[in-house]
């Protein structure tokens, strides 16, 4: 059945419109999204397929253009809208951070570091640099590979304060690994940074391991 056959109260769109996006489920947002379906199987049938083959939503918005594009009824036009749709929404958290307070946002502020850094395959080492307020002036990405004591340069992230005329910084880093668990390295770049900053009148306000899913406040734990 076609799902303009449906009962008005059952089809995604006007569900949506009716109820809101949030009372939809991953399978009705994604037909949504895919808009049609393939003979014999409607929108919401090819989406329940794909989030099953693909073990689930995050999955499925992870896949690279190869293996997007491999599922019957897909292709890369449809792979460029979901980049889109998925870069607009990091931008979103952005913007939201530019408004307001980062540290009394810290649920959006965790959300934006882990869109930004989770995908990576290797370590990464970013900063958010901010202004008296605490609102966002920029994310930079400063160091790559294996993240310790040695790779990380406390000068270079001072210099790009100063550059910034920032008042405040987060630094954060991602575990390919998947767990958000601190280790002592983490500990002792934290303090080396936080003693660095501070000879220029910055303040490190946190340092935040972004895992699968997590993420792990070393200022929670006791180290700023």
């Amino acid at each position: 059945m076609s799902i303009r056959d449906w009962p008005d109260d059952e089809r995604p769109r006007e569900k949506l419109l009716q109820r809101g996006a949030a009372a939809l489920s991953d399978a009705e947002l994604l037909a949504i999204f895919l808009r049609v379906g393939v003979p014999g199987r409607s929108a919401v049938d090819l989406a329940r397929d794909m989030l099953k083959q693909h073990g689930g939503l995050r999955t499925l918005l992870e896949l690279d253009q190869t293996a997007f594009c491999a599922t019957p009824g897909l292709g890369p036009a449809k792979y460029v809208q979901l980049q889109a749709v998925l870069e607009l929404a990091r931008r979103h958290l952005e913007e939201t951070l530019q408004r307001g307070d980062a540290m009394q946002s810290v649920a959006d502020t965790r959300r934006y570091l882990m869109a930004k850094m989770r995908h990576h395959p290797h370590e990464v080492f970013a900063a958010l640099f901010l202004d008296n307020k605490h609102r966002v002036i920029q994310y930079e990405e400063l160091f790559y590979g294996t993240i310790d004591s040695s790779s990380v340069h406390p000068r270079q992230v001072v210099k790009r304060a100063l550059y910034h005329n920032a008042a405040a910084v987060i630094v954060a880093h991602n575990h390919p690994s998947g767990i958000a668990e601190p280790s002592r390295a983490d500990e002792t770049i934290t303090l080396r940074l936080k003693e660095a900053l501070a000879l220029v009148d910055v303040r490190l306000l946190d340092h935040i391991v972004v895992g699968d899913g997590q993420t792990v406040s070393l200022a929670e734990r006791g180290v700023l």
